[in-house]
Order: structure tokens, then sequence, then C-alpha cells
């Protein structure tokens, strides 16, 4: 049995440097008690080591409500946040340590920028996902959110209007394409930001080649990953014996019956040591 690691699964640079932020962090020298708003990582076992160090997380409406006091730090995780929470925190006096992806920040910012300008923004992403309501929000509220081919009928704007296309930074670029075009075959004045980050597209298009060259696919991440469920998605799609896990012991040796070349990759929120224990498994069989 041959077993292909993909050579991008796991932590991306943004994931990498928030958790070797918070993980290096001496909570004795930090404004107490510390909070993260959110999930750090979209990983129930990266969640588990940062709160070993003391460190829960909270809601975005249990830390508007809180009290002065309550709350001495406040993390901001990879996704990003809205500026409210900035907000909130100056006015609470509440310590900040931002850990969002630089690469988030810039389309909060062209969001941010387009909307003052006066365009129609469409943003391509998951409606629920933190970071594509970090962008709405740094958008004004205003932005058209399309997470699937259905919310395409759903755009009606002025011709006379300019429209701006941003995409969540996970986001599958094949979709991306697929609503541009049709923005593009409908309106006249239409510009596209392609703001999916340089890791995810290789994530995406290395899976493609694997999941066409194995007889089995493993992908590994939390179901309450963005980026681990898409890249399930599009393996799936070329190749039905695709199985998606969280860790190890979800592997069932029967799903490998007779397969001679196993793929593997990993969404950027899966930790390494996990990635690690898939791979012994398999090797194993």
């Amino acid at each position: 049995m041959k077993i292909t690691l993909s050579q991008f699964a796991g932590f991306c640079d943004g994931v990498r440097r928030a958790f070797e932020t918070v993980s290096a962090l001496e909570t004795e020298k930090i404004k107490k008690p510390v909070f993260v708003l959110g999930s750090l990582v979209h990983n129930q076992d990266v969640v588990n080591k940062i709160e070993e160090k003391g460190i829960k997380k909270i809601s975005m409406e249990e830390f508007e409500k809180s009290k002065p006091g309550e709350i001495g730090t406040i993390i901001i995780t990879a996704h990003g946040i809205g500026p409210m929470a900035y907000k909130i925190a100056k006015e609470k006096e509440i310590d900040v340590i931002d850990t969002t992806c630089p690469k988030v920040i810039k389309v909060q910012r062209l969001a941010e920028t387009f909307m003052k300008k006066g365009y129609n923004l469409i943003l391509v992403g998951d409606k629920d996902h933190k970071e594509v309501k970090s962008i709405y929000e740094w958008g004004g509220e205003k932005a058209m959110i399309i997470s699937s081919e259905d919310g395409l009928k759903n755009i009606n704007f002025d011709q006379a209007q300019k429209i701006i296309i941003l995409s969540q930074t996970t986001q599958n670029q094949d979709f991306l394409a697929k609503v541009y075009d049709f923005v593009k075959n409908k309106y006249k004045d239409v510009e596209i930001m392609d703001t999916i980050c340089l890791e995810t597209r290789q994530r995406q298009d290395e899976l493609k080649k694997i999941a066409k060259n194995n007889d089995v696919m493993v992908i590994i991440g939390s179901p309450e990953s963005a980026n681990s469920t898409r890249l399930f998605e599009i393996s799936k799609n070329i190749n039905p014996k695709s199985v998606f896990i969280s860790r190890v012991g979800e592997l069932k040796d029967n799903f490998f019956k007779g397969a001679e070349r196993i793929g593997v990759t990993a969404g950027a929120s899966t930790p390494e040591w996990i990635i690690t224990e898939v791979i012994e498994r398999l090797t194993a069989l």
C-alpha cells in the first residue's frame, strides 16, 4: 500500500501564527482573566490545548454583555472580527491580542474601502462563517453574501452601479469563477479581487491531482472548519472513495479494503500531531 500525503496538509500560515502566538503567551504577565473570542482554531484538540493554559473561549454576545473588569484580555482569532469588538474593548479597557490573519485583514479593508466608494459588494463565502461575518461588518453590513449557486438568482443591482466581488480567503476557487462569470454576463461594470489565499489555492489544486491518482482519499479536519469540509467536497466529486475524519480513532479498516494507493490531505486547522497519528495508523494497515 502506498500513502501519499499532500505537501500542503495542515496548518496554514495564519492558523500557525495564531496558535504559536497564544501558545507562547506567559499568562502570568497578561491582564486577567484571559478569553479568546470564539474558537482560536476550528479544531477541538487545539482548543483543548489552549484551555490548558487557562484561556477559555467566550462568545461575542457574552463579550458585549460583560461588565468592566470581568475580562482582562481578549484574543481575536485568525478568522478576524468586526470593528465593534475593538470599540467594546476600548470602552471597557480590555487589552487585545489580535491574531487575525493578515490575508483576512486585507479583505476586511478592501470591503471597507469599496463600500465607501459606493460599490455594490458581492462577498463569496459561507454566510455563517466567522471570517465572512467579519468582512461583512467591515463593509458596513451592506454586502450581498453568495454561499451557493442558488444565491445567484437573488442578485438584482442597478446596471449603472459598479460591482466589486470579494471572497472568503478559503473559498472554492471553482465556485468563485462561476460567480464572476455569472455576474459579468449580467452586468457591465464588474470588478473582481481574487482574495483566495495562495495556500488555499495550492491545497485545492494538489488535492484534485491526488484524488484522481489514488484509490481512496482521507481528508482530516473538523466539521466546523469551512476549508476542511470544502476539501472533502472537492475530493468527493473527483473520488467517491473519500472519507472525512477529525482524528485517527474515526478511521475504519474496512474502508481501505483492496486499496493499493491512499491519498491524504488535511484542512488548515488540523495540527501536525493529528496528521502524524493518521499516517502511522494507515501505515500499520
